[in-house]
C-alpha cells in the first residue's frame, strides 16, 4: 500500500470517530481525532488507561499549539523548536480540547511532530492527533511495529501499513516543562 492511501484510510477512520495504530517521530502510537471525546475514550479502554492519565497531542507547527493552549510560554517553545529529538512540552491553560485530554490542573503535552507521515496526517485532518504508546498501560512501549501486542492490533479501527518493516528501535520522546521558577525541567 502507498503512503498516500494509508493517509487517506487513515483519515477515514479518524473521521467516524476511529482509532488508529500509526508510526510516529518516536515509537507507533495509538491515535484519534484529538478533539473527539468519543475516540479518546476508546482509546483509555484499549490501552486499560486510568483517565487521570493524560494524553500526549501531535501538531503539525507552533501555529496549532496557539490553538489549543492560551499562551504558550515562548520559552518552551524557542525549546521544542531548537530541539534535536522529539520533545514533547507540557503547556499549562489548555483549551478546546475536550476535558478527557487535558491534565486535571489543565495542562496538555504537546509535540510538534517532525515525521513526514503524521505531519500529513494532521494538516489533511486539520486537527491535532492524540499519540499514547501503543501498549496496554503499565506494559512496555513497543519499540517497533514487530512489539505491538496483538491485543493492541486486534483493538484499533485501522493500522497504518507504512513502515511497518522498519525494525530499528526506537524510544519516546523527551518530556519538558516549566517549573514554579520559570526553569525548564525535563521529566524524561
Amino acid at each position: 500500500m502507498d503512503f498516500k492511501k494509508d493517509i487517506q484510510n487513515s483519515l477515514t477512520y479518524l473521521l467516524k470517530s476511529g482509532i488508529i495504530l500509526y508510526p510516529t517521530d518516536t515509537i507507533w502510537g495509538i491515535g484519534c481525532d484529538a478533539t473527539n471525546e468519543d475516540a479518546i475514550q476508546k482509546i483509555y479502554r484499549l490501552k486499560k488507561r486510568q483517565e487521570k492519565k493524560s494524553l500526549i497531542i501531535l501538531v503539525d507547527d507552533e501555529k496549532m499549539i496557539h490553538e489549543y493552549v492560551s499562551h504558550p510560554s515562548p520559552k518552551i517553545l524557542s525549546i521544542i523548536d531548537a530541539a534535536s529529538r522529539p520533545t514533547t512540552a507540557i503547556f499549562s491553560n489548555a483549551k478546546n480540547l475536550p476535558s478527557k485530554l487535558v491534565n486535571e490542573d489543565g495542562t496538555i503535552a504537546i509535540r510538534i511532530t517532525k515525521d513526514n507521515f503524521c505531519r500529513q496526517l494532521i494538516q489533511q485532518l486539520q486537527k491535532p492527533l492524540v499519540s499514547t504508546s501503543a501498549n496496554i498501560s503499565g506494559e512496555m512501549f513497543p519499540a517497533n511495529f514487530g512489539e505491538v501486542s496483538e491485543e493492541i492490533k486486534n483493538g484499533v479501527d485501522y493500522t497504518v501499513q507504512h513502515r511497518q518493516n522498519d525494525f530499528s528501535k526506537s524510544a519516546p520522546s523527551s518530556i519538558i516543562k516549566l517549573n514554579e521558577n520559570d526553569e525548564i525541567q525535563f521529566l524524561r
